[in-house]
């Protein structure tokens, strides 16, 4: 409001009534920023604005979703777990066929999520892969690609209780391809690290 102000030249009270004929006459529209909400932003009425604006799909107005994520995860592990079931008691021969029979794409998951009617906004391919992300994080999933690089997922289970070392964040680090002896990121520096070993 202050940009358009500034480079208007106009007063308040005129840019004020401005921007609400202009709205009364559907040219532009208001948008609440997760960024910035204090500020109001305009926008043409026929753009939709960006997720960087909005917040995407996990934003109602400029508050997080919690909750909604939450059901997302649980009913994106369920149905993991569920293809899991469902290989083990296939007829596959050998345990490298029944992995495999586990594996989902993104695209089955958004199908699935789609068809439980469990969100109002309609979710997109990104959306899911990001709660999938919480799931590999959370040590519940696990990634792959098809032979067309495809993102798959399937469900992990540790039946057995790993050892200490196995469960160290190097196994899960975001940025372990950049870790070494020498260089911005080592084991001596390592924030993720330090904190487990303080546990």
């Amino acid at each position: 409001l202050r940009d358009i102000r500034f480079h208007s030249g106009l007063l308040q009270t005129q840019l004020n009534k401005a921007l609400k004929s202009l709205e009364g006459k559907k040219l532009i529209k208001s948008v609440k920023c997760v960024n910035a909400t204090k500020k109001k932003v305009y926008m043409l009425y026929d753009l939709e604005p960006d997720r960087s604006v909005t917040g995407g799909t996990w934003y109602s107005d400029t508050d997080f979703e919690t909750e909604f994520v939450e059901i997302l995860n649980q009913q994106c592990h369920r149905f993991l777990l569920h293809r899991q079931e469902k290989s083990l008691k296939s007829n596959a021969i050998g345990p490298l066929a029944v992995r495999n029979a586990s594996l989902v794409h993104t695209d089955e998951i958004l199908k699935h999520i789609s068809e439980l009617g469990i969100s109002k906004v309609q979710l997109k391919r990104e959306d899911i892969d990001a709660i999938m992300q919480t799931l590999i994080y959370d040590g519940k999933a696990e990634i792959a690609q098809d032979s067309e690089g495809e993102s798959m997922y399937r469900a992990t289970n540790f039946p057995v209780d790993t050892p200490g070392l196995v469960r160290s964040p190097c196994g899960v680090c975001p940025v372990i391809q950049d870790c070494g002896d020498t260089g911005p990121i080592t084991p001596a520096t390592c924030t993720y690290f330090e904190q487990w070993l303080q546990f």
